[in-house]
């Protein structure tokens, strides 16, 4: 059986469990990202998170405060296929989206082809220079869950260093209480965790919870900082 036969008869959430497995007991906490998309052979299917439509709580959110872009400059972390870019993209702002997978890149190049999305192959810990401090508006939505939880203050450190003085950061993540344990990958961050970002200059102007749905019942928190 082919890795994409295998693909296609498993269930995504627990095949991307297993991948993660593989390389985190080779001491590889980011490759599993690029076998994923590997492995999935252009199935958008086959990889839980690439609906090919933005994240539907970003969007409630967005509808609800009437999010504009106006030309503003807008990085979306952990991009994948470029759903949630396109999205802003479509709101008026001037978009960059990276992915650590340069077969993700290729293939939002390519679904986006008619737009002018800047789509960057870079490693959240190794980011271009000129990235510092640039970005009006930066979206973050379940790039901090799946990263392995003795890293988590690294990865909230790296995406709050997008952030431009002044500037919005959006946060978009499943939650959990501050005293309950995460389970099982994608592993839930707490209020105590998100905290961390107000060591950075940050003030919460924003915090929901919104219920999960029926293949995801775990509630989501959307949060927005102000720099």
């Amino acid at each position: 059986m082919t890795k994409h036969e295998k693909a296609a008869e498993a269930d995504p959430r627990e095949r991307m469990r297993e991948i993660q497995a593989e390389f985190s007991a080779r001491g590889d906490a980011l490759g599993w990202f690029e076998a994923v998309y590997q492995e999935a052979a252009g199935s958008n299917e086959t990889i839980p998170w690439a609906d090919l439509e933005p994240n539907r709580y970003f969007r409630a959110w967005a509808e609800q405060v009437g999010l504009s872009g106006e030309g503003r400059s807008a990085l979306v972390v952990g991009c994948g296929l470029g759903d949630d870019a396109r999205y802003l993209y479509d709101l008026g702002f001037t978009v960059t989206g990276f992915d650590i997978s340069p077969t993700a890149i290729d293939w939002a190049k390519r679904l986006h082809a008619e737009t002018d999305i800047r789509f960057e192959v870079m490693d959240l810990f190794e980011p271009f220079r000129g990235w510092l401090g640039a970005f009006e508006f930066v979206l973050e939505i379940y790039t901090i869950q799946p990263l392995p939880l003795e890293i988590r203050e690294r990865t909230i450190d790296a995406i709050a260093s997008f952030v431009a003085p002044s500037g919005e950061l959006v946060v978009v993540t499943r939650g959990r209480e501050d005293d309950e344990e995460p389970e099982e990958l994608p592993w839930p961050m707490s209020r105590r965790e998100l905290s961390r970002f107000e060591i950075h200059g940050f003030e919460q102007t924003y915090f929901e919870v919104m219920p999960g749905d029926d293949e995801t019942p775990q509630n989501r928190f959307v949060v927005v900082y102000e720099r």
